[in-house]
């Protein structure tokens, strides 16, 4: 175990990898219950929907320990299964056979653009300071993702969006956040795991934390919707749009974690380069051909991946725990869901902290570099998006370095990034 992950190496243990595996689950577990009720609504069974979710999550994040020796989780990604509900089937009228068959078709599209180093090539191109700027979105974004989750801030305020008063969820939040800070500061080891747990416990007498009547923690799983593909409209143009959006999104959003997850865990080679960035790339296209057969939208890595890193994770040893919990669930899915939003936005909101001190590095006076990073920066958290960060800050980077003539610092995959986000937007707008 010590050769093949690596842990001294990396300056961690056994004890510390596992705590953050767990730390990424709990982060991330809601997943099980929202995967399954959204994509339930075209009319898929939800008990499959659930099984595909949890060992399409397991396989995929075990491919990543394994394969990438990264302490990154993937799971069906939230977005991508919003996309695949209200947009392709409810709005397009597709059936969601013909969703699943786009998605498994990006899938091995991508497990042959991640053997050609394709994908790799991608994020190399990216420019150093965008990079860090992506770390830094990423921190915005996930922070607004745990103010969301855990009732604190809402659009129904009067204003776009505001604090509301704190009562029941959102002061379950604001307790959970208190105790986690307090654990930090005093430099408890698991400390955010630690504010989870209690967090939960709290929320049982304010009724956030819901135990049902007769309730067991033990239920056998369903069975998956197992190849359930309708490939008869995959010539026409509509289906196109169909895939073609699956692919940006599910690539962006993988590439950005993975730059996030980078910066905070330090997990760069000589060359300021993601370590193993081609095997990980590999584990997700893997997970979104398994998640497509077994019943699910498409599988990326997760963001609340930075939350087990905040913990210490530094290896795929974290990655293994996190799989392990995901084929646990399938028979303890009662236990694992009482866990509510209130508990897991804490964590959240910390790991926005900690991924914060990339800003300190990125070079603002240059107004060719901080533009594009304030503007990728910006973009992640208002548009709600990683991927339209991303998209967003690479046009501006080309803008900016055109309009100050600096031709030279723009790379030609740089050039061809920038014309595919281009024609993203004009396809998005038709």
């Amino acid at each position: 175990m010590e050769k093949f992950f690596k842990l001294r190496e990396r300056g961690t243990d056994v004890r510390t990898e596992v705590l953050a595996g767990l730390t990424t689950f709990l982060a991330m577990a809601y997943i099980l219950a929202v995967n399954p009720g959204m994509l339930s609504q075209t009319g898929m069974d939800a008990g499959g929907v659930f099984t595909a979710t949890a060992v399409a999550a397991g396989i995929a994040t075990l491919v990543m320990a394994f394969a990438a020796n990264l302490p990154v989780a993937l799971a069906p990604g939230m977005g991508l299964n919003a996309f695949f509900t209200y947009t392709v089937v409810m709005g397009m009228g597709y059936s969601w056979q013909t969703a699943l068959a786009a998605v498994f078709l990006e899938g091995v599209l991508f497990i042959i653009l991640s053997l050609l180093k394709v994908r790799e090539g991608i994020i190399k191109a990216i420019p150093q300071n965008l990079k860090k700027a992506v770390a830094v979105g990423i921190g915005l974004f996930i922070t607004l993702i745990g103010l969301a989750d855990g009732g604190i801030v809402s659009g129904s305020t009067g204003t776009i969006i505001g604090f509301v008063p704190l009562k029941e969820t959102a002061l379950v939040a604001i307790i959970g956040l208190i105790i986690t800070i307090m654990l930090l500061c005093r430099k408890v080891k698991g400390a955010i795991i630690i504010g989870m747990i209690l967090t939960t416990l709290i929320g049982i007498p304010f009724g956030v934390t819901t135990i049902p009547e007769g309730f067991s923690p033990v239920s056998l799983p369903a069975a998956p919707l197992f190849c359930k593909f309708e490939f008869s409209n995959v010539l026409t143009f509509k289906f196109f749009i169909v895939f073609f959006t699956f692919l940006f999104v599910d690539m962006f959003d993988t590439i950005g974690t993975l730059m996030g997850v980078a910066e905070q865990s330090n997990l760069k080679d000589e060359n300021g380069d993601i370590k193993n960035v081609n095997q990980a790339l590999f584990a997700d296209a893997v997970g979104t051909v398994a998640g497509a057969m077994l019943g699910t939208s498409t599988v990326t890595s997760f963001v609340e991946s930075t939350a087990g890193v905040a913990e210490g994770g530094k290896t795929g040893l974290a990655s293994v725990t996190t799989a392990l919990m995901f084929f646990i669930a399938l028979f303890l899915s009662p236990l694992f869901l009482l866990v509510p939003s209130a508990a897991s936005a804490p964590a959240l909101i910390i790991v926005g902290y900690m991924m914060m001190s990339s800003a300190s590095t990125i070079e603002f006076k240059d107004l060719t570099e901080g533009i594009p990073a304030f503007i990728t920066i910006m973009a992640m958290p208002f548009s709600y998006s990683i991927a339209t960060g991303i998209s967003w800050g690479v046009i501006s980077y080309v803008i900016c370095k055109v309009a100050a003539g600096k031709f030279k610092d723009i790379s030609i995959v740089t050039w061809i990034l920038c014309a595919i986000f281009v024609v993203k937007i004009v396809l998005d707008a038709m």
